[in-house]
């Protein structure tokens, strides 16, 4: 079994304990121990400081840039004659070359693959002959196949490719039939929905809930504990109750960690997916779903185990004035959606039942009580109104309406419950897993502000980022360009990310912030558990245990998140491009959302959320509203292209 090489190169430069190496890891330390890359000292293998590994970015002129992988610092150059047969997207391991630029310069050493271990091709013919192309370059993928293996596959057809020695692993299907789509966007990051028998057996081995096995816990089955969810939901994840009499706040999240433990099968599958995906239609989840559907998700009128918050607010300040986690046992009272309580809170939703009677009564004065919470909070940090696209499938794999989500006042409710829960776990520990969002610097800012001049807006730069970014919201929402300017500013920000030690969250204006609320699908949320269990039973040999490779574990699960983003993002696109394939010379309503370096619009229609590369037509402004006809479309790449042919009224 090949091992996963971008992770053992995460864990190399961070630094690997001897006793945390894979068996499939072995042969690769060992050779990279005889060639010096890396060193070996009290037991921890690392790189040598004179080594690092990463991918290799653009080539241009022969030359290109590293991008160091596991740790966040600036890119190597590697100049002409130094790149040895390195290609774009390479995963390679370069020798420092100290002193030669004024800038980091490197040489290129070693290639170790591809830096994506898969990726996907499809069969073309040209000139009455086939070949096998990259989906999304076009290029020839180099597979060892023969001619007469291409002429017995259709045009069209679709295959998973290995990067590392370029064989077919499998077929996927044909880039004609939009069930492809699907198996596409998992097989470029070699995601699977399937489980090992192993996991299964052990995920199915686990019984209902028996409180009497548990006289530790803490028993919370009279608190009138609540779900919100959407209505799709499936796992539940988290629920709350508002002790109004004690202006005390509950928060129960699932305890996977009660099922999920080290290095055991489940778990090893979990740090391979890190994250559920959803799809429009369906989800990949992180833990099989005898566990994320069933056993750990917090289902109404059931007996669950549960890693609870108990927070208490001062009534006149609504600051917290103590708080306790701990494990315990709760009994939901009700399953609620969002519109469920919306219209509650409406006054269009009345209790059907006592049960629901003393929910209704906490969930009123809980609310009251959010609102406070979420303006204390916009003081400092803020509120971005960026529109989450939400589309919807039909069983042939095609759409049939897009529409962008609304938060409403109980999407606000439950967030901020979140948010408190999350603050006062990253408050427990000086070392783990923080979720931090530096600060924008002054380069993307800069590009920011010269952006918002082009639609004649002036930007009044104050004392702060934060009264700078107020003006512009303010200026924004006079313009009618609220969402549209503040996907501008999201994207001009950092990236949010996991890191082992503390900086704050700039988006969200915290001193510390962390993922506690969320363990069945993130996994980052299951190791702040282990932590806080590791914690507070003093067991100091547990949570060193736990830290043992926290930086590399931060780094990897940050680029899951990353991959888990790109698949739902492509999926959609896939999606997209086959709608504008079925209506080609059609003319739409969209919205410009980029001028630089291309010209770019986004779909305002009956299907919204499209995005189409300008290339033909009239000039256009950014945010300007114009008809747009549709040219041409690639489904290989899932591009769309289309001309301005005239410009419309804004719609609000």
């Amino acid at each position: 079994m090949m091992p996963d090489i971008k992770s053992l190169l995460i864990k190399l430069t961070n630094g690997l304990s001897e006793q945390d190496v894979a068996s499939d890891e072995l042969e690769f330390i060992q050779n990279f121990l005889e060639k010096g890359y890396i060193t070996k000292k009290e037991n921890i293998y690392k790189f040598n400081s004179k080594y690092r590994a990463g991918s290799l970015g653009l080539v241009q002129k022969e030359t290109a840039y590293l991008h160091v992988i596991g740790e966040y610092t600036r890119d190597i150059f590697i100049g002409e004659g130094d790149l040895a047969s390195a290609k774009e997207g390479d995963l390679i391991v370069v020798q420092r070359l100290l002193g030669k630029r004024g800038s980091p310069a490197a040489k290129v050493v070693e290639i170790l693959g591809k830096a994506q271990s898969c990726s996907v091709a499809y069969i073309i013919s040209e000139a009455g002959r086939k070949s096998l192309v990259d989906l999304k370059t076009k290029y020839p993928v180099g597979a060892e196949i023969t001619q007469e293996e291409l002429d017995a596959y259709e045009h069209g057809d679709v295959f998973k490719i290995n990067n590392q020695d370029f064989s077919i692993m499998q077929k996927l299907g044909n880039i004609k039939d939009p069930q492809v789509d699907e198996k596409i966007v998992l097989a470029q990051f070699n995601k699977h929905d399937e489980f090992e028998p192993e996991v299964l057996k052990l995920a199915s081995s686990f019984v209902e809930v028996d409180a009497s096995k548990y006289p530790k816990r803490a028993d919370l089955r009279e608190l009138p504990f609540c779900t919100i969810d959407p209505v799709t939901a499936k796992d539940f994840d988290d629920a709350i109750y508002w002790d109004d009499k004690n202006f005390t706040l509950y928060v129960a999240i699932a305890d996977v960690s009660e099922y999920v433990t080290p290095f055991g099968a489940i778990d090893n599958e979990a740090i391979y997916r890190s994250f559920s995906i959803y799809l429009p239609h369906r989800s990949i989840p992180m833990l099989p779903r005898e566990l994320s559907e069933t056993l750990c998700s917090l289902q109404p009128h059931m007996d669950r185990l549960s890693y609870v918050f108990e927070i208490k607010l001062s009534p006149k300040t609504l600051e917290v004035e103590k708080s306790k986690v701990y494990e315990a046992i709760i009994h939901s009272q009700r399953r609620f959606n969002y519109e469920e309580i919306d219209e509650f809170l409406e006054g269009r939703l009345e209790a059907k039942n006592e049960s629901e009677k003393r929910v209704f009564e906490y969930i009123f004065k809980l609310k009251i009580i959010t609102d406070k919470l979420k303006e204390k909070r916009l003081e400092v940090g803020y509120n971005f109104h960026s529109n989450e696209l939400e589309m919807f499938i039909d069983e042939n794999s095609n759409i049939t309406h897009t529409t962008y989500a609304q938060e409403t006042p109980s999407h606000a409710l439950i967030e901020d419950c979140m948010l408190l829960a999350n603050k006062e776990a990253a408050k427990r520990f000086k070392k783990g897993i923080f979720r931090i969002h530096e600060p924008p610097n002054q380069t993307k800012l800069q590009n920011l502000y010269q952006e918002l001049a082009g639609i004649g807006m002036f930007v009044d730069i104050k004392r702060s980022i934060k009264e700078t970014i107020t003006e512009i919201q303010t200026q924004a929402k006079e313009m009618g360009l609220s969402s549209e300017v503040d996907t501008l500013i999201i994207q001009s920000q950092m990236q949010a990310r996991y890191a082992p030690f503390n900086v704050g969250h700039f988006g969200l204006g915290f001193d510390e912030y962390t993922h506690f609320t969320s363990p069945i699908r993130r996994y980052s949320d299951l190791i702040v558990h282990r932590l806080l269990k590791a914690i507070n039973n003093n067991d100091s040999q547990e949570s060193s245990y736990v830290l043992r490779n926290i930086e590399s574990l931060c780094m990897s699960v940050s680029e899951k998140e990353r991959e888990a983003s790109t698949i739902e993002n492509e999926f959609m696109a896939r999606k997209f491009a086959r709608w504008a394939d079925e209506n080609i010379g059609g003319i739409f309503k969209a919205r410009i959302t980029s001028t630089d370096p291309y010209l770019k619009a986004e779909l305002h229609d009956e299907i919204q959320g499209a995005r189409f590369l300008i290339t033909h037509g009239l000039d256009a402004q950014l945010f300007e509203d114009v008809k747009v006809r549709i040219d041409k479309v690639d489904i290989a790449k899932a591009k769309i292209y289309a001309s301005v042919i005239e410009r419309a009224e804004r719609d609000n």
